[in-house]
């Protein structure tokens, strides 16, 4: 199994500067190969290979000077990454590849020729570079990814192969239902509401103030540059905020359960309302789920996605009678047909942790959280969860 460990790095003056030229030769190649791939594909119809982008390397080299002062790996993993990019969009899993730009994050990876021993990286033409190793990695180190952000701190993402194998997944054990909001960031089927720290809104006033000072700076001065930092240093810190808390919260969870089921949310689409677009963003629902299923796959867990159109809130988990309205503002109700009073989040995922059961036994798994099972109900949009003694009490 592949692991990355992230570290802070603290190069020298002289490796900033080699590091500086190698980002700024690797994002040239990868612009030169992108232009390159688009004239060839307008011309004879077919795209450039990874292997014809890395032989335009020596004919380049002898044209440009500044291209030998790099290593020759982090270039060459220039095409790898352009193929790669490529790919993911003709899979549909990503856009177009884009021009890359100076401004934004910057990265070379180094492929062989790397060692972390103590406190210390070994990288090609570097040679040592003080790393803040916060955890020790196992397996064997396969590639490491140097990385700077806006703000000038350098990192490393050091990716080790532990020699495991994925551990098979297994539906016995605990079953749970989250439901996401903005009010409350998790509310589960157990009635735990977890509650949203909006970050974004904590530092936004600060943020306001920093940008504001940047804008009236002259542009390609030395003070205006300083004030970019201070911007970025202000978007930093409310990422490693929002980050922690998205860890943390999703670690609890794969601890805590073996079948996990969410709403499969159409966070791209939520965005364009201008009324609700920054608190939904500031919440990182995206990234959350993300955690979640990486994590639950190490842990040989299951994590499922139920459909963003199931009628979750407007449904009884009782006896799965399902109202025709309910608007945003109404946070309970009353079930017209057994009277029970529902709170609109829990009873939203304690239906999608019945949903993601039935889910689960489609496709072949014996679903048998916390004791009970599914059984399949005819007329109904979802399956109820039934206990083993109250299923056997209709037989």
């Amino acid at each position: 199994m592949l692991k990355a460990y992230r570290y802070r790095i603290y190069p020298t003056t002289e490796q900033k500067v080699l590091l500086a030229k190698s980002f700024g030769c690797c994002r040239w190649f990868y612009n030169f190969a992108l232009n390159l791939t688009n004239e060839t594909y307008k011309a004879t119809g077919k795209g450039l290979s990874r292997n014809e982008i890395i032989n335009k390397l020596p004919e380049l080299k002898k044209e440009l000077e500044w291209l030998t002062e790099v290593p020759s790996q982090v270039l060459q993993q220039v095409a790898l990454d352009l193929s790669r990019a490529f790919l993911n969009f003709f899979e549909k899993r990503a856009k177009f590849p884009n021009f890359k730009k100076k401004g934004n994050r910057q990265s070379i990876r180094f492929p062989q020729g790397i060692k972390l021993d103590g406190d210390y990286l070994t990288l090609p033409k570097l040679k040592k570079v003080y790393c803040k190793v916060s955890r020790l990695p196992e397996g064997e180190l396969k590639s490491i990814t140097v990385s700077v952000n806006p703000s000038g701190q350098y990192f490393a993402s050091c990716l080790y192969d532990d020699g495991k194998e994925t551990t098979s997944p297994n539906s016995d054990g605990k079953t749970i239902g989250i439901d996401l909001g903005l009010t409350h960031f998790a509310i589960t089927s157990d009635g735990s509401k977890h509650g949203n720290p909006k970050y974004y809104r904590k530092y936004e006033q600060k943020l306001a103030k920093k940008q504001k000072q940047l804008a009236r700076k002259q542009k390609g001065s030395n003070n205006r540059h300083k004030a970019r930092k201070a911007v970025a240093k202000v978007h930093e810190k409310i990422t490693r905020c929002r980050e922690d808390f998205l860890h943390k919260l999703s670690r609890k969870i794969v601890n805590e359960n073996q079948v996990i089921c969410v709403e499969n949310l159409a966070v791209k689409n939520m965005v364009k309302n201008h009324k609700l677009a920054k608190s939904v963003s500031d919440c990182g629902w995206g990234q959350f789920c993300t955690m979640l299923k990486y994590k639950a796959e190490w842990e040989g867990k299951i994590y499922l996605e139920v459909d963003r159109f199931f009628p979750s809130s407007k449904t009884c988990n009782n006896c799965l009678h399902q109202i025709d309205k309910l608007s945003l503002d109404i946070r309970s109700w009353k079930c017209p047909k057994c009277g029970t009073i529902h709170d609109r989040d829990i009873n939203a995922a304690i239906n999608i942790r019945d949903e993601g059961l039935r889910i689960l036994k489609a496709v072949g798994h014996i679903a048998t959280a916390s004791g009970e099972r599914v059984r399949p109900s005819k007329g109904t949009a979802f399956t109820r969860h039934l206990s083993v003694k109250e299923e056997s009490s209709r037989l």
